[in-house]
């Protein structure tokens, strides 16, 4: 385990039962990461409560999700369960399974690794309560907890047996990674929440990550420039032309990216290309209209690099990879996907950060 600054909870602070020698601690005094701003409507919201209003309400509404929130902990438990109330009306859509809408996800630290650990399926609305690991040899771990990716949630806390501590880990300071895209990087359609291709970078890159990613609404309206401006970000990584039709791109892109380097002229943008649609061997439309998009985008690259060293750019072709076989439709990833997806972004996003 590398240095940590850590604060033990006090044991008093946590939630006993009758029934149980499990200790509950509220995930809330853990500390949350994976947020950008602390004016909240809800301790789990991703914008601020000010955002209502100027952000479309669809955006609004997805803010809600806990796409890339979570916390890290660390405790000398041999047993870890959760416990989560769920915001949303359903568990699970018809190409998304409930573990990755709805599920609770845990790793461990493991020397310089990120392993996965449990899961906690959820499988009622809107209480759920699940053991998500237990039976682990002795010693004092790291952990880090996902929350769901296409659901919100009104309270988290994690169980631990009485006499085992609890403690919080100090932030390091280090600013996050933020990523404003799509459906696909808020995480459809991953099995679990720590599998989409944002928390597997933050966890390569040792980096902590805001996925401001909103399904079908990733379409650079001037208020969420304005709203990525506020944040002191490593860098912002652009990858909304999947929810552009190539007249939008060719109208917002280049507005919006002007905007955001003027308010932060030393933080890297990163320029990431559409994916490609899985069948557009065949759909010849889809892949004109694609390849349209990222003609766009490469040219206000070109344009603009020579000028500002800060600006990167990241390919979309191969970033599923060349078989087909990444998505759940064509353009939806699998944790295969994004997996691909986190490849083939990973040196483009060193090169930024330096």
């Amino acid at each position: 385990m590398p240095d940590l600054t850590l604060e033990q909870l006090d044991p008093n602070m946590a939630a006993a039962q009758a029934d149980s020698d499990l200790l509950w601690y509220d995930l809330l005094d853990l500390g949350l990461e994976g947020q950008g701003w602390s004016d909240l409507a809800h301790p789990y919201d991703r914008l601020p409560a000010r955002a209502e209003g100027r952000v479309t309400e669809a955006v609004w509404t997805l803010s809600h999700h806990t796409a890339g929130v979570g916390a890290r902990f660390v405790t000398d438990a041999p047993e870890i369960a959760a416990r989560w109330s769920i915001r949303g009306e359903r568990l699970a859509m018809d190409h998304m399974p409930a573990t990755g809408m709805s599920g609770i996800d845990l790793y461990v630290r493991q020397e310089s690794d990120w392993r996965w650990l449990g899961i906690g399926r959820a499988v009622n609305l809107p209480a759920n309560d699940v053991q998500l690991v237990a039976g682990m040899a002795e010693g004092e771990r790291e952990y880090r907890v996902y929350l769901p990716l296409y659901n919100g949630v009104d309270s988290v806390k994690i169980g631990v047996p009485q006499g085992t501590r609890v403690c919080k880990v100090a932030p390091g300071g280090e600013r996050p990674l933020v990523f404003y895209g799509t459906s696909i990087t808020q995480g459809g359609c991953a099995s679990r929440p720590g599998m989409v291709h944002t928390s597997v970078l933050g966890r390569w890159l040792e980096r902590p990550v805001l996925n401001l990613g909103f399904s079908g609404s990733g379409r650079m309206e001037p208020a969420m420039g304005e709203l990525l401006a506020e944040l002191e970000a490593a860098a912002y990584v652009l990858e909304c032309l999947p929810n552009l039709s190539p007249e939008e791109a060719e109208e917002r892109v280049e507005p919006f990216v002007v905007n955001l380097r003027a308010a932060r002229p030393e933080t890297p943008i990163v320029l990431v290309e559409s994916i490609s649609y899985q069948n557009d061997h065949l759909v010849t439309a889809m892949r004109e209209m694609v390849e349209r998009k990222n003609r766009h985008l490469r040219g206000l690259y070109e344009h603009r690099a020579p000028g500002d060293a800060k600006l990167h750019y990241i390919e979309g072709a191969g970033l599923l990879g060349e078989d087909g076989e990444a998505t759940v439709d064509g353009v939806h990833a699998t944790d295969l996907g994004f997996l691909r997806i986190a490849e083939g972004m990973v040196a483009g996003l060193r090169e930024a950060l330096g």
